[in-house]
């Protein structure tokens, strides 16, 4: 299929730029993936939108301050930025930089007035560079959480300081727990303890699992015919207890709620044939397209995705291409807010556990 399939419209000013004053006030966009139809709503409403005894699956990754910004004192240029993407041995980080022009082999970056300093030690394709750092591990988390900035993807722009510290808290789930990703598992942004609340008066049942977003969620589409895209591998961890409960609502035909698209790969990948989840860590480079024949999931939450993105060949495969960009034509009309900090949908399977695919 060709990328251009999933291109649409988006108005830059509907690009949000701050989260909504409260999580839950966000608006919701709920989608039925099998006849295409649609209403408004708002993330509020979320809990009446389920059938008591669903299970929703949330994904329990932290952020770490992944942005640093630093200097090249042997060159010119007096800032540099470096998005740590992964540790590929000890003190050793996979990173992006920029300006890739100056951040050759043997240079050296200095962070946080000297907080921290490394070296490039091997420059990769995309823009990436391997880079050493002058210390252990758990020195360099610590100092990190002290200089490290949320690393917002670039679509969102910041120019005062006082905003990178709301953003510390607004760019991570109210359940985030284990430290791992460098960009927020986003549908989750919008749960709040009241959410929490209504969904266990209603008997829903949520269980957790962790998907360290990284690299391979946003990495780009660079080639034309989409079944040519390869997703860089990210790490899962299903626990025995979350397996069980989503396994026991499948033989008792109550729906499993996604809660994003990485909570959708970590499951799918770990589904046998028939649907039922295996638990345990692994990796996972699933890359989910349209023709995909879904196992694990019945419903999904998730934002309003980035053209031609993975993400939103997820979505569409969840639901139907046609679908899916109806709803986004609708969203864009209505002046949805798009991407991380934006509002999401809700697509729900009326359709009985059996028949829907």
């Amino acid at each position: 299929m060709h990328i251009s399939a999933f291109e649409y419209h988006l108005p830059p000013e509907l690009i949000a730029q701050q989260p909504a004053p409260r999580r839950d006030e966000s608006r919701l966009l709920i989608l039925d993936r099998h006849t295409g139809e649609y209403s408004d709503s708002v993330f509020a409403n979320f809990p009446n939108e389920l059938e008591p005894g669903s299970v929703v699956v949330i994904n329990n990754t932290r952020v770490f301050l992944a942005r640093l910004v630093g200097r090249a004192p042997s060159s010119a240029v007096e800032r540099v930025e470096v998005l740590l993407l992964r540790e590929v041995q000890r003190g050793v980080w996979e990173a992006l930089v920029k300006p890739g022009r100056v951040m050759r082999e043997g240079m050296e970056v200095v962070f946080g007035q000297g907080a921290l300093r490394g070296q490039v030690i091997r420059r990769l394709e995309e823009g990436r560079r391997l880079i050493q750092f002058d210390c252990g591990p758990e020195e360099l988390d610590r100092i990190i959480d002290q200089i490290g900035y949320a690393p917002l993807p670039p679509y969102i722009k910041r120019t005062r300081p006082g905003e990178a510290a709301s953003d510390r808290e607004r760019y991570q789930t109210i359940y985030a727990r284990h430290r791992g990703a460098i960009a927020a598992p986003t549908a989750g942004l919008h749960f709040t303890e009241e959410i929490f609340q209504k969904l266990r008066e209603r008997n829903i049942e949520v269980v957790e699992l962790t998907h360290h977003v990284g690299y391979g969620t946003f990495q780009p589409v660079r080639v034309e015919q989409i079944e040519k895209h390869h997703i860089e591998a990210e790490q899962y961890h299903i626990p025995e207890e979350t397996a069980e409960r989503i396994n026991q609502a499948r033989c008792e035909h109550r729906p499993v709620v996604a809660v994003g698209t990485t909570c959708v790969r970590a499951l799918e990948s770990a589904a046998d044939a028939e649907g039922f989840i295996q638990s345990g860590r692994a990796w996972t480079d699933l890359f989910i397209s349209p023709g995909y024949r879904f196992r694990a999931i019945d419903q999904l939450v998730t934002n309003f995705h980035l053209p031609r993105s993975t993400l939103l060949m997820l979505v569409c495969a969840f639901a139907g291409r046609e679908n899916v960009l109806r709803a986004y034509q609708h969203a864009v009309e209505d002046r949805y807010r798009f991407y991380s900090f934006g509002d999401c949908m809700f697509i729900k399977n009326k359709t009985e556990r059996g028949l829907t695919d």
